[in-house]
């Protein structure tokens, strides 16, 4: 049986309690190179697999595939807005590239079950990868953030999910799939629990408990949610869909937000990152890049979960 639409991967599904983010890297082995082919067509199955031991846990796990793994792995054409991760800013507040080649984003309501079908994936694999990053997500309180805010309070729902995420006719070859931009930030919870509430939503955008959007008066022009609302040449705002979650060891003084960003093109999450790190105009840059660091960047192209079973036959 065929359709008309491939069937995209659980980019849209709702965002859950725990998540795991893992980012590898490819070993430089022709051998190396088929494992990961191979793999490709396994990914559903083992998510299957896992899920089925408890349904109400929602199990799922999204693959990306970086611009320098595409070319590696396959011949012809890649997606047409993939390219390597582009660096914004400079010194002290620069959202670098780092080093990844395959993202796996598993999320469920326990993390019990994203840690198994993280040790199935990472054991299928075996040395044909090196772990470049690993993160393990938590849901904190309701629906906020390290720092204390809600966070996605402004992603698309239903159909306006679909539409702002998926590839359609422009890139009709990789239609269903979307990109997916990474960053691992770390805070500076200190400085940050020394500003008082209203100092903390100024710098926001809005306000801490109520999580309601300030108004235009009251919204500084250098606020996170000023300099995140991104529109297109016609002035209508184009969304993307965030499942940031929340990470870190108490005991080591790391507090973080892992933010994940997923479009049907790179571009408005890279112009947001540009409003943020140099700043809209230049120099009136993002306040809160005064108490977060970002330590990460990559950017991948999730296929259709048609195209990435696929994968493995190319």
């Amino acid at each position: 049986m065929t359709y008309e639409t491939p069937e995209p991967q659980a980019v849209c599904n709702p965002i859950t309690s725990s998540a795991i983010f893992l980012v590898l890297t490819l070993n430089p082995t022709p051998e190396s190179a088929q494992t990961v082919r191979d793999w490709f067509g396994d990914v559903a199955g083992l998510t299957r697999s896992v899920g089925k031991r408890v349904p109400a846990g929602n199990l799922t796990c999204v693959c990306g595939i970086s611009a320098n793994a595409w070319d590696t792995l396959f011949d012809g054409p890649r997606p047409a807005s993939l390219h390597p991760f582009r660096e914004f800013g400079e010194g002290e507040r620069l959202a670098p590239a780092t080093p990844g080649d395959i993202l796996l984003h598993i999320r469920a309501e326990q993390m019990d079950l994203c840690f198994e079908l993280a040790t199935q994936m990472m054991a299928a694999l075996g040395d044909a990868v090196t772990v470049a990053d690993e993160v393990q997500g938590f849901r904190y309180f309701d629906m906020r953030s390290i720092i204390g805010f809600v966070d996605g309070t402004e992603n698309p729902e239903g159909r306006k999910a679909a539409h702002f995420t998926m590839i359609g006719d422009e890139d009709p070859e990789f239609s269903g799939g979307s990109y997916v931009l990474v960053q691992k930030y770390l805070h500076k919870m200190d400085a940050w629990n020394a500003l008082s509430v209203e100092a903390q939503e100024r710098v926001i955008g809005r306000t801490k408990l109520a999580d309601i959007e300030l108004s235009d008066e009251e919204k500084p022009s250098n606020a996170h949610a000023a300099l995140t609302v991104i529109t297109d040449e016609n002035g209508e705002e184009v969304k993307i869909l965030r499942d940031n979650m929340p990470f870190g060891r108490p005991g080591a003084g790391e507090f973080g937000t892992y933010f994940i960003g997923y479009a049907r093109s790179p571009s408005p999450i890279e112009q947001m990152l540009e409003n943020m790190f140099v700043g809209r105009p230049a120099g009136n840059y993002d306040r809160l890049l005064d108490f977060s660091t970002a330590v990460t960047g990559g950017l991948f192209f999730v296929p259709s979960a048609d195209l990435l079973e696929a994968l493995a036959d190319r």
